[in-house]
Parts: C-alpha cells; structure tokens; sequence
C-alpha cells in the first residue's frame, strides 16, 4: 500500500519515506483557506505556501516585495483549511539573508503566528547559518536551488540554471551540503533534467523539481498556472489542467448579461 494513501497526516517523516519507496510526491501552491480547503481534499502530499504570492496574489513583477507579515497571513488562511497536507513556508527575501538571528526570528514568528509546519529558504552555503540556527530551533527546513527567484536580479534573467558544467559542480556540491545540515527536503527549479537526476540519486532526502524533469522524487506547480487562472505565463514545464481564466470570465459576462435583462434573480431565486 502507498504511503499517500496509508497516511492522515502528511509529515516531514512521510515525505522521506515517500522517497525511500520510490513514491512520488505531489505538492503545490495555496495561498487562501478556500483554495487550500480543495486541494487537501484532493489529496496533495505538500502545499507550498509561496512567496509566489506576491506576483498571483497581490500582482507584483517579482516575488521580492512580499513582506513576513503577508507571508504569515497567507500561510494561517491555508493552516486553517487543511486536515492531512504538509504545509510549507516560504521565508519571503530580506528575512533570513546575510542575519541568521533575523532567519531565526522570521522562521519562528511563521510557526507561531500560522501554524505552519516547515519553512523553505533560496540558496546553497552562503544562507548555512541562517539554516542551522533555525534548525536548532526544531523547526523543518525544505531548500531550494537551481533558479532561485528572489536573487533574479542578480542573474538578470529567468532562463534555465545550471546548464554550465561548474554551475552544475556546485549545485551538486550545495545539494549535499544542505542533506548534511539537516535539510527535510529540497526544491529543484529550471534545472537540466539529466542534473535533477543526478542530484536526486546522489541525496537521501526528497527532491521536489519545477522544471527539473521526471526523476525527481516530487513535482510542485503553482496552482495558479496549473488552473489556468495566469494567462499569461507559458514555460516550457508547465501542464495546464484547466483554462479557469476563460471559464470564470464567461460566467462573469453570463450573470452580467442576466442581471441587465432582469433574469437574474428568477421567481425561484427569490423569497
């Protein structure tokens, strides 16, 4: 029997056994209790509440302006619509780089003030200390390399990390120091799908790939893009699942259109 359907309660613990048995895992991104309350009903092993929510959510060019208190209130509106999932936090930028008390603070106010389970952090050695003090804390931690969005204007582009056989070296190289610290997880984004593999095998904790081919242990979408809500948005990785974007605008123009003849609200709609 699989381990997604012999659970109640996703945990960090599961996630890994999920790895050992060469299970996959699903995960995606919930930003609001509604939207939450569907996809752990669904059955998804792992919600992301991401920083992404400041480009879906609030319409922002890059995930950099969201602040740790909008982070906070996402990530409590998905704790309360959600029985089974693990429910993982991004730390959003500016609180965890370069400061590992500041990353300590951040990471513990999201435990506290949400109920979260897991935070999530961008970047290899150079964020070592912000993990371990968060880590002596109890609190899980999931990584995140390849294209990591909060550092794009330091590589100036969104294009496909790690193509370059040093760059590829040193993910390999951040991969295994990240399981070394004592990392639960780890997000591989836009990477070549031969070095997702490469990585996923040479590591015992899970990989979640975005754009990272099909050998790693796990996928995350954002749910956004998945539903066909951002219409604008078309890499090469992403399944669209719906086109809910053209789906919501034709209701929306139907009642529009009912409201002005006066068929909406009929006799039976009525008291």
């Amino acid at each position: 029997m699989s381990v997604h359907k012999e659970v109640k309660r996703v945990t960090v613990h599961v996630v890994q056994a999920m790895k050992m048995r060469d299970e996959k895992i699903s995960m995606l991104t919930a930003y609001d209790y509604s939207m939450a309350k569907i996809l752990d009903a669904a059955g998804i092993d792992v919600l992301l509440v991401g920083d992404s929510a400041s480009n879906v959510m609030a319409g922002h060019e890059t995930t950099l302006p969201i602040t740790l208190d909008q982070m906070i209130y996402h990530a409590s509106s998905v704790v309360r619509g959600v029985k089974r999932a693990l429910i993982v936090v991004d730390l959003p930028f500016g609180t965890y780089q370069g400061n590992s008390k500041k990353a300590l603070n951040s990471a513990i106010r999201i435990m506290k003030e949400s109920g979260a389970h897991a935070v999530k952090l961008e970047g290899g050695k150079e964020i070592e200390d912000s993990i371990k003090r968060i880590l002596s804390a109890g609190v899980p931690v999931m990584g995140h390399l390849g294209l990591t969005p909060q550092s794009i204007y330091k590589f100036g582009t969104y294009t496909v990390r790690a193509k370059e056989e040093e760059e590829a070296k040193n993910l390999i190289k951040d991969a295994k120091h990240l399981e070394k610290l004592g990392c639960f997880a780890l997000v591989l984004e836009k990477i070549p799908a031969a070095l997702a593999k490469k990585v996923s095998e040479s590591i015992n904790i899970p990989t979640i790939g975005i754009g990272g081919g099909a050998d790693t242990d796990g996928q995350v979408l954002v749910t956004h893009d998945l539903l066909g809500i951002t219409k604008d948005f078309h890499p090469r990785f992403l399944r669209r699942y719906l086109e809910l974007f053209d789906l919501i605008k034709d209701s929306v123009e139907q009642y529009i259109k009912d409201v002005k003849s006066g068929d909406f609200p009929n006799k039976n709609e009525q008291y």
